[in-house]
């Protein structure tokens, strides 16, 4: 049944995983997100669901877990903090090559380096751009509630099986750490070792004697065959592409100007616009739910309805560069940002508008 709770992001996170019927955690505890971790500890699910829960040695340790357990067909994941999703980089491009469902949580905090435990949106290059090494993409949804971490658990999982390619959820650690009223879905029972083979017929069971073993890798030697695989990976792409651009709209049917935010800066940015609106200034939002694949299409097609455009984020300009990809020149876009765990106010928000747009504001 559905339960109604006040909880953190990051406990969040721990409780879905348990409801949406997740097989395995594999994680390494590092701030903001180490409740996720220690949440689900707590909870005991391998006494309840039989859901694995481990503590790995280090960050690579964890990601090759999850890398052996999606190649079974199981319902995996892992969640770190941004240096250490710089760590698991390798394993996720390796999962990637050798197309496997796993879901990865990335709670961001400041860089780079160690930086700090602050909340950030600096690995958004990371996350949409591959992070790791080759040709490939991870599906990437940016929650901007506690509703919606709980949320993208299971839409992660799900479309990651679909497409049989990692997802991460990247979350700021705004959101891994505040507390806000959830509804947990009802529980999905684990599925059977017979439903998994019947669902995955490309997963590996480590049992002799059948008539096809299914070899997971992501090794090719043959540059013919590799370049064939990479095709099959574009193609796959391509299809998410069409398929899976999620993002929210507030405004925008009769907006001069466009402000263009992710994660929680965008309910920041929300408030500054309404507040704005009061005044007369007609400036819509446009908040990316996937961040890659991205809302390109759409952002051109207000280009050509507004003015200019603003991106507002938790970093030193990294979306803006999708933003002005989409737009090709034909309004200004300018970026507004915070770094070092910094976070804006709404006030903030319209004096950087204003500074940007003067003419909007004669």
């Amino acid at each position: 049944m559905e339960e109604i709770k006040l909880m953190k992001g990051n406990e969040a996170i721990a409780h879905a995983a348990i409801r949406y019927g997740f097989d395995g955690y594999f994680g390494y505890p590092i701030t903001p997100q180490s409740e996720v971790l220690e949440t689900l500890e707590a909870l005991m699910p391998w006494e309840t669901t039989g859901m694995v829960v481990l503590q790995a040695e280090s960050e690579v340790a964890a990601i090759n877990m999850v890398y052996g357990g999606a190649s079974t067909g199981k319902k995996v994941m892992t969640s770190s903090s941004s240096p250490g999703v710089s760590l698991k980089q390798e394993g996720i491009s390796y999962i990637a090559g050798a197309e496997l469902p796993a879901l990865i949580i990335n709670v961001m905090r400041g860089g780079p380096g160690l930086g700090t435990i602050q909340p950030s949106q600096a690995d958004y290059f990371q996350a949409t751009k591959g992070g790791g090494h080759g040709d490939y993409h991870l599906i990437v949804l940016s929650p901007a509630t506690v509703q919606e971490m709980v949320d993208f658990v299971g839409l992660g999982m799900d479309l990651a099986f679909k497409y049989r390619t990692p997802a991460m959820l990247l979350a700021d650690g705004i959101v891994g750490q505040m507390m806000e009223k959830v509804r947990l879905p009802e529980f999905r029972p684990r599925r059977t070792d017979d439903e998994v083979r019947q669902q995955c017929p490309w997963a590996a069971t480590g049992k002799h004697g059948r008539k096809k073993r299914n070899v997971i890798t992501s090794l090719e030697l043959e540059s013919a065959a590799m370049e064939k695989n990479n095709e099959r990976l574009q193609e796959t792409y391509r299809k998410i592409s069409e398929n899976e651009v999620r993002f929210q709209e507030y405004y925008t049917d009769d907006a001069e100007y466009l402000i263009v935010a992710f994660g929680t800066v965008a309910r920041i940015a929300l408030k500054a616009i309404e507040e704005a609106r009061e005044s007369g200034l007609k400036i819509g939002l446009l908040r990316p739910i996937t961040l890659w694949p991205f809302c390109s299409a759409r952002i051109a097609e207000l280009s050509k309805q507004v003015k200019g455009i603003l991106t507002v984020e938790l970093n030193a300009g990294q979306m803006i560069e999708d933003v002005r990809l989409a737009v090709n020149g034909s309004v200004p876009v300018y970026h507004y940002g915070r770094m070092g765990g910094m976070i804006p106010t709404p006030g903030e928000i319209m004096d950087a508008f204003k500074a940007d747009f003067p003419d909007a504001v004669k």
